[in-house]
């Protein structure tokens, strides 16, 4: 058996349990993945005790995807380049840090490649949008309440055409082919706009619908959600944690059904 957990701070809503056990459960794979509440100052214990009782890996989400770099023995490139780590894997070599985050926005956001996208919010999950959009010549504008990120933002995709404006310009980004929002819950409830051409994407998955994601609903725009983007980091990190190859597309398809009805519940 392979045990393994997602770890955060608050971490009763998440949906990876069920996500991961699903998929074992396709695959055939006897184990166990547990949901723990770790907040940062309890991360080291944490994980130095999962590295010893045997754990095969870690999903991580909020606040732990960057004091993780300082506990794994190596850090992916991928990772490295927008400085979160949200998947460990332990190693007889060691255990390695990663960012499936990264690659699942970089699926995700394909069909935005060399367009206009601005994002909200300059925290973890901004850099890994960033970095995946690293050599696609697309043109990102961030909307922040604080220039003290932006020196991590330029440095997860360095050729990037980058730019900053402040959080209550968001109506000048109506123009843009896509909006991500990478804030908390309850961030955005009072942003406000009159028209747009943008589609939007948010990160976020509970609650669900958010109400700028609602606003976008109902202009008949794309909106993508934050199951989508759950589900597609997950995609690697279930192939990393079993070394198994299996096809992405069905599994995905497997694993949106089971979130979408957990949701709607």
């Amino acid at each position: 058996m392979i045990k393994m957990a997602v770890a955060g701070s608050p971490i009763s809503h998440s949906l990876s349990p069920l996500l991961h056990s699903t998929a074992y459960k396709i695959l055939g794979i006897e184990a166990e993945f547990l949901s723990e509440e770790i907040t940062e100052d309890k991360f080291g214990e944490f994980y130095f005790s999962a590295k010893n009782a045997g754990y095969r890996g870690l999903a991580l989400t909020m606040p732990l995807k960057e004091i993780s770099i300082g506990f794994v023995d190596r850090v992916d490139p991928v990772a490295k380049q927008i400085a979160s780590v949200n998947t460990i894997i332990f190693e007889s070599t060691g255990s390695i840090g990663l960012s499936t985050d990264l690659l699942a926005f970089k699926n995700l956001l394909r069909p935005y490649f060399g367009k206009k996208i601005s994002i909200l919010g300059a925290g973890g999950t901004a850099r890994a949008a960033i970095g995946a959009l690293k050599g696609t010549g697309t043109e990102v504008t961030v909307l922040t309440r604080s220039i003290n990120r932006h020196d991590q933002l330029h440095a997860a995709a360095v050729d990037l055409d980058l730019s900053f404006l402040d959080w209550h310009r968001f109506e000048e980004i109506q123009d843009r082919d896509l909006i991500i929002s990478t804030t908390p819950a309850g961030a955005t409830d009072g942003l406000s706009f009159i028209s747009t051409k943008a589609d939007f994407f948010e990160v976020i998955y509970h609650p669900w619908p958010t109400e700028l994601a609602k606003r976008y609903q109902n202009l008949g725009k794309t909106v993508i959600g934050g199951l989508s983007l759950l589900v597609e980091q997950a995609l690697f990190q279930i192939n990393y944690f079993t070394q198994k190859e299996f096809d992405f597309d069905q599994m995905r398809q497997e694993l949106l059904k089971v979130g979408y009805a957990a949701i709607k519940k």
